[in-house]
Order: structure tokens, then C-alpha cells, then sequence
């Protein structure tokens, strides 16, 4: 194992030797230049078409613990995205619908809506889409169409009531148009600001000397040719494997959606907050550790094996981004009732 490089504390006297038995300090000092690449997270990301009212978001919160979504009324959107876990489940893939596993890794859901598309090829294109997906799809929560959803959510009256009340210019409230659009309402105030904001804004002291190292060896390596801006990803696509053949080109990626061969092994760019937090890594969530994600990021896509020393150094930057989680915010509510006219599971199929 390669030992991290020594630092000496020594009267000025000894600077040669210093120079010649320790090597030179990393430096801590970070050029401002190299910070315009990035931002402080905002503190929410509002719908372009509609605005976010707390009726809205409470009905999102609601919908987003709600099982009865599911066709076995055991699955819901914190299932695979736990808001109290930092956005996901810790499985290489979720288990959905009568122990069924995707085929891709379940991304968090924390500061998903500042992504320029969603899921992992990006067919859908914001929170409000994505959140119909996994509700009809076979694998996951398995409802057979957008009808029985509406069947159950109609069954309940306080949800009815809820609706109304979170779009009250609709004469029928209850769709599933709707219900996506209050899912992302709540998904849109999922932020998690970290220390690394509070540096973006001035606060030299929120990083430790370790994490500005670390992020001085993260942009000389070139991560951030992929994750900058707010989130350190997340904007754009890119192919895996750039550089050099990732070893597992099973999924064809963004190609599955397009049909194109160019489109093959392109990926949306992950962003990197709370990456720490949010393994095990990559679409296939094949890879558990964070150094070894790391590792391959840099061998795969820019060509540069990493030492040991600089992957520790980048892990210690990445650790600035792990924000705090809104405890308050993501508190879960007290489901409405089922009454007698609420559709019971159907597992025969």
C-alpha cells in the first residue's frame, strides 16, 4: 500500500531539508478561477409552469410515502428513494413489484429536480415525469394503468379533498396528471445544502485544509470536466468508458431510449452530492466502495490511474458535499384512511 506523503513541522533553518526528505505540502490555497465552475445549491427548484404552493407540497408528501400507488399497496416512492437514508436504498437495484429487480440503480431523489433530464438514460424530463414512471411500470409498483390509480385515490375522500384544494381551478382534480405534479412539488424542495455551499459563499473556514486538498487534486485530475455547477453533475451526458472500454457494456444506455448507436454507454452525468452517502455507484450499482469509484471514474474516462493518496484526497473533498438532510421537511404524514370502496392488491399475476 502506498504511504500518504509526510508532513514536517521543523524550524526554518531546516527548509533544505524539508525539501529534500519531505517533498513539498500540497497546497491548500484555492484559485478563484477554478471555483467559477461551480454554485451554491438554491433552496429549491420551482416548476416553470405552476407554482409551488404548500397544498401542493403536502399532498406531494403524502402521495410519495403513499403505498397504495403500488399494486400490491406495499411499495411506495420512499421504498426505493428513502428520504431519511439520503435518497436511496443502499441496493445495487431496488426490489419492486413481488420481489422483482430493476436493471438500474436507484438514484437519489435528493436534488434530482436541478437535473436537466431524469433517470439514467433521461427519458423523462423533469421530477413531474419521472414520477410517473415507476407507478406503471411492471417491475416496480406494477399498477396495470393510470385508471386503477385514479380508481384508489378517488376511493379515499380525504384525498379527493386534498386535491381540490392543490389545484382548485381543475373541475376534475383527481388525475394522474396531477398526482405526478404534486410529487414533484414535494421532490422540488429536496435540497440538501453542505459546508462546501457555505465555502462557495465565502466561508473559508467550512473546509477543513484536507478537503481544500482535496478539491485542488480534484480539478487537477479533471473531474470537474463532467461534475461542476451546482450539483457537480447531473447536466449533461456522457459516454462511460471515454477514454478507455469499461469492462461492462451490457447496458446500452441512453441508446435503449433513442435507438441510436452513437447513443450507446451514454449515461446522464451523475451529480456528486451526498455522494458518500449514495452507493453503491453507477448505473448498475455494480460498484460499492466510493475509492473504487473514484478509481475507475479516473482510469475509464480520463485516461489517469489514480494513486492511493489521490484517491483519499478527492474522498476527503467529496465529504464536503454531504448536506444535511431536512428532517423536518420530509416527515412522514398520516395517511389517509382506506374506506370499503378502496381496491384490495391483486397479487395473482
Amino acid at each position: 500500500m502506498q504511504k500518504g506523503r509526510i508532513l514536517c513541522v521543523v524550524p526554518i533553518a531546516l527548509t533544505l531539508l524539508i525539501a529534500l526528505g519531505c517533498g513539498k505540502q500540497p497546497s491548500t490555497a484555492i484559485h478563484p478561477v477554478k471555483l467559477k465552475m461551480f454554485a451554491p445549491l438554491p433552496e429549491g427548484y420551482p416548476a416553470q409552469a405552476a407554482a409551488l404552493t404548500e397544498e401542493k407540497i403536502n399532498l406531494g408528501r403524502m402521495l410519495y410515502y403513499e403505498p397504495r400507488l403500488s399494486k400490491s399497496q406495499k411499495i411506495s416512492c420512499n421504498s426505493c428513494h428513502g428520504l431519511s437514508t439520503y435518497g436511496v436504498d443502499g441496493e445495487p437495484t431496488s426490489n419492486g413489484h413481488k420481489g422483482q429487480k430493476g436493471d438500474r440503480n436507484s438514484p437519489t431523489v435528493y436534488n434530482s429536480a436541478g437535473h436537466f433530464v431524469q433517470f439514467w438514460d433521461g427519458r423523462a424530463a423533469n421530477v413531474e415525469e419521472q414520477a410517473k414512471g415507476p407507478v406503471l411500470n411492471p417491475v416496480e409498483m406494477a399498477m396495470p394503468n393510470d385508471r386503477q390509480v385514479i380508481t384508489v385515490l378517488k376511493s379515499i375522500p380525504e384525498y379527493v379533498d386534498a386535491f381540490k384544494k392543490a389545484f382548485p381551478e381543475d373541475r376534475d382534480p383527481v388525475t394522474y396528471d396531477n398526482m405526478a405534479k404534486a410529487i414533484g412539488a414535494f421532490e422540488r424542495k429536496l435540497v440538501t445544502p453542505a459546508r462546501w455551499d457555505k465555502f462557495l459563499k465565502g466561508d473559508q473556514a467550512a473546509l477543513t485544509e484536507e478537503e481544500k486538498i482535496g478539491f485542488n487534486t480534484f480539478t487537477t485530475v479533471g473531474c470537474q470536466a463532467c461534475h461542476a455547477g451546482a450539483l457537480l453533475g447531473g447536466n449533461l451526458y456522457q459516454k462511460l468508458g471515454l477514454v478507455k472500454p469499461y469492462p461492462d457494456a451490457s447496458d446500452p444506455g441512453r441508446a435503449k431510449v433513442t435507438k441510436k448507436d452513437a447513443d450507446r454507454m451514454l449515461f446522464k452525468v451523475p451529480a456528486l452530492r451526498n455522494i458518500e452517502k449514495t452507493g453503491p455507484y453507477f448505473h448498475n450499482g455494480k460498484v460499492a466502495a466510493l475509492d473504487q469509484a473514484v478509481a475507475h471514474m479516473a482510469e475509464y474516462q480520463l485516461g489517469k490511474p489514480l494513486s492511493e493518496t489521490e484517491v483519499r484526497s478527492i474522498i476527503a473533498f467529496l465529504k464536503s458535499l454531504t448536506g444535511d438532510i431536512p428532517v423536518d421537511y420530509i416527515k412522514e404524514p398520516a395517511l389517509p384512511k382506506s374506506t370499503s370502496k378502496t381496491p384490495k392488491p391483486d397479487l395473482t399475476d
